[in-house]
């Protein structure tokens, strides 16, 4: 058996942090650190995202992925990790996660992320 938190606490909690904290993605050219605030990308436009609701202790964006078309930032950046945010552009940091590969970036370009899962440790 597994320690970890009930499904339905863990679901709850997810609920809680995607609900409030987690509406819209910041890219990061780096690990975004403790406060989310390291390694932000040039481009600072934080696009929304949408959840369905956790089941099973995990939660996954709901059709909206968040995406920054037309590049405005540095020609070249890569860009390795996101942060989720209360806000459009202030706000509280909710969770912060590598991407499954970094994507370099130039002017012009599109980069949609998704699908985005958050998964909790569940007692099983």
């Amino acid at each position: 058996m597994a320690d970890g938190l009930s499904v339905a606490v863990a679901d709850a909690a997810l609920a809680t942090i995607v609900g409030t904290d987690a509406n819209n993605i910041q890219a990061h050219t780096g690990a975004p650190g403790a406060s989310g605030t390291a390694n932000v990308s040039s481009v600072t436009t934080r696009p929304g995202v949408t959840w369905a609701s956790p089941s099973g202790g995990s939660v996954s964006n709901n059709g909206t992925n968040p995406a920054w078309t037309n590049w405005a930032g540095t020609n070249g950046e890569v860009v390795t990790d996101i942060s989720a945010w209360s806000g459009a552009s202030a706000g509280t940091f909710g969770f912060s996660m590598q991407l499954n590969s970094s994507v370099t970036m130039d002017t012009g370009d599109s980069l949609t992320v998704g699908p985005i899962t958050v998964t909790l440790p569940t007692a099983s």
